[in-house]
């Protein structure tokens, strides 16, 4: 897969074939299947284009998508809490259009596998379209709903963006490997306390929820200083182990 980035940053998909259109001119079919990875071309309007190949971040920001998704600055955490690594199962609920799910494949690698499990079939298949574009193949897309039932076991992290992720918790220990993670998404604070109070009935530990706050620097000739504006709430997470 190659990515185009034109001359303010914008990302597009290169598709194999076709020629590339936008208001800073047209690149031929031609000289775009001709190009490498970091060749750098000219449109007929004369504006310069790199030719990339996206990570995992730069696919996410121009992937299909009808709802929206998790915040880099949630997704790394849930990462960074949970050790997830080479190797490890994970099952997502609330799949969307499928970001988080193609991180978590992306850390897991070949030898893990993610799956992630979607209620709306309109979703499941932009996931599924999203997941094979990006080429990766620990991935796989599930058409239901959660609360019927999780089918996979030996699990290492079960993560639930749910309005009322509370009602399969005991689905998600017995699922669950000892050592293993549950991780909740919850835009309310209502939905992160019961969360709370029936992880911790269910028997598990190290139950913690935080937000995550995100605010860049502004640098200026005379001086470096906070942004006016920041990434502020976006949703609470709630993390709880089995041991």
């Amino acid at each position: 897969m190659k990515l185009i980035l034109d001359e303010r940053g914008k990302k597009y998909i290169l598709k194999a074939g076709e020629q590339f259109e936008s208001d800073l001119g047209i690149l031929s079919s031609e000289d775009l299947d001709d190009a490498e990875i970091g060749d750098e071309i000219k449109s007929h309007l004369g504006h310069s284009f790199k030719i990339i190949k996206p990570n995992i971040n730069d696919f996410i920001d121009v992937m299909e998508r009808r709802c929206s998704i998790l915040l880099k600055k949630d997704i790394g955490y849930v990462l960074a809490h949970t050790g997830l690594g080479a190797g490890a199962r994970v099952v997502d609920a609330g799949t969307g259009a499928g970001a988080i799910a193609l991180n978590f494949g992306n850390v897991v690698g070949p030898a893990g596998h993610v799956y992630t499990y979607e209620i709306r079939n309109d979703f499941a298949e932009i996931a599924q379209r999203n997941i094979d574009n990006f080429g990766i193949e620990n991935i796989t897309v599930k058409n239901k709903n959660i609360k019927d039932g999780i089918d996979e076991d030996n699990l290492d992290l079960v993560f639930l963006d749910l309005p009322k992720p509370f009602e399969i918790f005991e689905d998600v220990w017995d699922s669950l490997n000892v050592g293993g993670w549950l991780a909740v998404y919850a835009p309310y604070i209502d939905q992160a306390k019961l969360s709370y109070r029936i992880a911790k009935k269910v028997g598990f530990y190290d139950i913690d929820i935080s937000e995550i706050l995100q605010r860049g620097l502004e640098v200026r000739q005379n001086g470096v200083r906070p942004k006016t504006r920041m990434v502020g709430h976006s949703g609470y997470l709630l993390f709880a182990r089995k041991l």
